[in-house]
């Protein structure tokens, strides 16, 4: 089994987040995003990772690093391809065709998502989904009586489906689709300017390939600030739920509360604070005199006599406040 990741765009809804890092590598309760998605996919698989691909822009080589140490930390080899122009999702993976052999999963790095099933390897392909509210934004498909998968529509503007495409796929041939996105690009074929997974999908399907819906108990988005703060909290509940020890043994906590869940980092300090529910806190960042909930702190961050909710602070950030020397009688409100 190989696992396919494109993940070469810019991430320009998470500025400024991604001026430095590109978005995939974003932390969720202390582990990328991408991690967390790699490992994800492994654990349902049902057999070995061979190999993992990832397709990204000219990102470094620090980032490169990072990246094959993923696919190791779940047995496989990791493979770098680069996507130079945004051409669309279908000649995205085929950045990667030298990985396109045997089963394959193609997961798309902004999405991450909480399951309990096992991949079932026997059919031809499986396309995730989860109904949503607004199609409109995604990539949606139809079923027939059967179950099976009859239409893909690459972001309808009238409603045809409320099962959204969640970016993660299973193909049993992965040559199959090579072909199928190769034939894409030598013919030109375009959907709203480019070359759309979908089409490639919706070839195969009237060629007489089966595909069905794959379902998860909850679809995790990380397009922007907001939506990946959400997800860090769903992701600390899900981690709790299943028992694992979230405050690293070189954390110091002094004079604070944590409200689980949480996360904190190696080598992080926390004094005289309030730190919780749903935060995130980087190694060796250093929380003082504030309160944080509902926030990721980076590595190396500082927040210092500060009150912060719904927030990103990035790597090696500062956020500061100067406390107030305040005589405030009974009932009164104070608003900075």
């Amino acid at each position: 089994m190989r696992i396919i990741v494109p993940m070469a765009g810019m991430g320009k809804r998470m500025r400024p987040h991604t001026l430095t890092v590109p978005k995939p590598l974003i932390p969720i309760a202390g582990k990328p995003i991408v991690q967390r998605l790699v490992e994800d996919i492994a654990k349902v698989c049902g057999e070995p990772v061979t190999e993992v691909a990832f397709i990204i822009g000219r990102f470094g080589a620090e980032v490169e690093k990072s990246l094959i140490k993923i696919a190791e930390s779940v047995g496989a080899e990791g493979t770098i391809h680069y996507q130079d122009e945004p051409l669309g999702t279908a000649h995205a993976i085929l950045c990667a065709q030298s990985a396109l052999k045997g089963p394959v999963v193609v997961a798309f790095a902004d999405t991450l998502f909480k399951a309990d099933f096992t991949l079932d390897s026997s059919v031809p392909g499986t396309i995730w989904v989860q109904k949503v509210e607004d199609p409109k934004p995604f990539g949606v498909v139809k079923l027939n009586e059967q179950g099976q998968i009859t239409d893909f529509v690459e972001k309808p503007e009238t409603f045809v489906s409320d099962l959204a495409i969640i970016g993660i796929y299973y193909f049993q041939d992965g040559e199959y689709l090579r072909q199928e996105l190769q034939y894409l690009l030598d013919n030109d074929i375009k959907d709203k300017g480019e070359f759309q997974l979908t089409n490639a999908l919706e070839n195969m399907k009237n060629k007489g390939t089966t595909f069905v819906p794959g379902r998860v108990t909850e679809w995790l988005d990380c397009g922007n600030k907001d939506a990946t703060v959400y997800t860090n909290q769903r992701y600390l509940e899900y981690l709790q739920e299943r028992g694992e020890n979230l405050v690293a043994e070189s954390a110091k906590v002094t004079n604070s509360v944590l409200i689980a869940p949480v996360y904190i980092g190696e080598g992080a300090i926390i004094t005289d604070s309030v730190v919780g529910p749903h935060v995130s806190v980087g190694d060796k960042s250093n929380i003082r005199g504030s309160v944080v909930s509902n926030s990721i702190v980076q590595q190396s961050a500082t927040v210092a006599h500060a009150n912060v909710t719904n927030s990103m602070i990035g790597n090696f950030a500062t956020v500061t406040s100067t406390p107030n020397d305040l005589s405030l009688g009974d009932y009164n409100t104070l608003k900075v």
